[in-house]
């Protein structure tokens, strides 16, 4: 899968969907994918991160991640996004990154885009799957081509069975609850596979 392009698009607040786009990045990379982590840029004010440790610390871990950009967009054949929900939706951060988009999907470049979706949230009912089927939805606008993992692989039982995507419950300690390594590799290979063959088939 020389030929594929992979761009990991992510918001982390303190750094499990960052983990989880590292863990794409290394499965796209072993995949023969040429892949770039892009991260979209944080709209929350300064007092909010300040006063939040685990946020301020991984803030200022990772200001060196390039932020995504319609070029990145363009130049994708696959694109996983990974994000944590909010009220069981997008970030804000997430969504502001995918409404910009306009001139693209008006233009027809976002039109069979290979694209994925993983997700995080504080307990395994705290709206991942409707997160995930949000985004979804913003895709078949894009007129992508969605590469759920559905139950494609035995990990992902033992990750929690998402067939919309991998996602991970952040316990209080901010570490993953569930095991989901494998899972976000076989999503990203995957991902990755149904990418060469619409490029094959092209």
């Amino acid at each position: 899968m020389a030929n594929v392009k992979l761009a990991v698009i992510y918001y982390s607040s303190t750094g499990t969907n960052y983990q989880m786009a590292k863990w794409a990045e290394e499965s796209g990379k072993e995949a023969g994918a040429e892949v770039k982590v892009l991260k979209v840029p944080e709209l929350a004010p300064a007092a909010a991160i300040e006063s939040n440790p685990a946020w301020k610390a991984h803030f200022e871990a990772t200001k060196d991640v390039p932020e995504a950009t319609s070029d990145d967009i363009e130049w994708a054949d696959a694109i996983i996004f990974s994000a944590p929900t909010r009220f069981g939706n997008l970030p804000s951060q997430m969504k502001q990154f995918l409404d910009v988009q306009g001139g693209l999907w008006g233009a027809g470049k976002t039109v069979n885009k290979v694209v994925s979706g993983m997700t995080s949230a504080q307990n395994p009912h705290g709206g991942q799957e409707a997160t995930l089927l949000a985004l979804y939805t913003s895709m078949m606008h894009w007129g992508a081509i969605i590469a759920a993992p559905g139950y494609t692989n035995q990990v992902l039982f033992g990750a929690g069975g998402n067939p919309y995507g991998t996602s991970v419950t952040q316990g209080q300690d901010g570490k993953m609850v569930e095991d989901v390594e494998e899972a976000v590799k076989h999503q990203a290979k995957r991902t990755i596979d149904i990418a060469g063959r619409i490029i094959a088939g092209n």
